[in-house]
C-alpha cells in the first residue's frame, strides 16, 4: 500500500493557527466559546486550537472531549471501538459556541452523531465545525465552517492523521 505525504508537521501548524484566528473572528473574540473534541485526534487538535486562541485572545478558552461512539447509526457495518470519557467543561455548554473539533470529515455520520451527543447534553447558542482535513464525499448534508485543508481523495483511499500526541509525528497521508 502506497502512502503520499499530503502535509507535514509546518503545514498542520499553519492550517491551525489560520483555523484559531478563524474561529475568533467568527465569534468576535473568546468570549462564551468551548472547543470540543471528537476523539481520538479531534482531542489533540482541540487543545491546541484552545492554545493558540488562548495566545491570540490573551484568554482561556474551555476545552472537551465528546465521545459520539454511541450515538452512531453505523455501529453494525464498524468495528465497535471502546467509548472513550465525554469530557465537558465546567459550566455546561448552554448558551455557548460549542465547536467541534475532528481531525478528517467523510461521511459526515461522525458529526451527526455528535449533534445527537450534544442534544443529549445541552443546549449551545451556536455550533460551528472545525475540520483539519475535508476529504469530500459527504452522506448528510454537513458542511465545516473552519477548514484546515481540502484534500480531494476517492473513497478507496483512506486519509491517517497522525499527531504528535498520539502518534509521535505530526502528518496527514493518503494511502491506498
Amino acid at each position: 500500500m502506497s502512502a503520499r505525504i499530503v502535509l507535514q508537521e509546518a503545514d498542520i501548524a499553519r492550517a491551525l493557527t489560520r483555523i484559531a484566528h478563524e474561529i475568533l473572528e467568527s465569534n468576535r473574540g473568546a468570549s462564551d466559546l468551548i472547543l470540543l473534541g471528537i476523539p481520538t485526534r479531534g482531542v489533540a487538535l482541540a487543545n491546541r486550537l484552545a492554545g493558540l486562541i488562548g495566545s491570540i485572545a490573551q484568554t482561556g478558552v474551555p476545552v472537551g472531549a465528546l465521545d459520539v461512539t454511541l450515538f452512531r447509526d453505523d455501529l453494525a457495518k464498524h468495528p465497535t471501538r471502546s467509548p472513550q470519557p465525554t469530557d465537558i467543561p465546567a459550566g455546561g455548554i448552554d448558551g455557548k459556541t460549542v465547536v467541534l473539533v475532528d481531525d478528517v470529515l467523510f461521511s459526515g455520520r461522525s458529526i451527526r452523531a455528535a449533534l445527537d451527543a450534544l442534544q443529549s447534553i445541552g443546549r449551545p447558542s451556536v455550533v460551528r465545525l472545525a475540520i483539519l482535513v475535508d476529504r469530500g464525499h459527504r452522506e448528510l448534508p454537513i458542511r465545516p465552517d473552519f477548514i484546515g485543508k481540502n484534500i480531494p481523495s476517492s473513497r478507496q483511499e483512506r486519509v491517517n492523521v497522525r499527531l504528535t500526541e498520539n502518534d509521535g509525528i505530526d502528518e496527514v497521508a493518503i494511502e491506498g
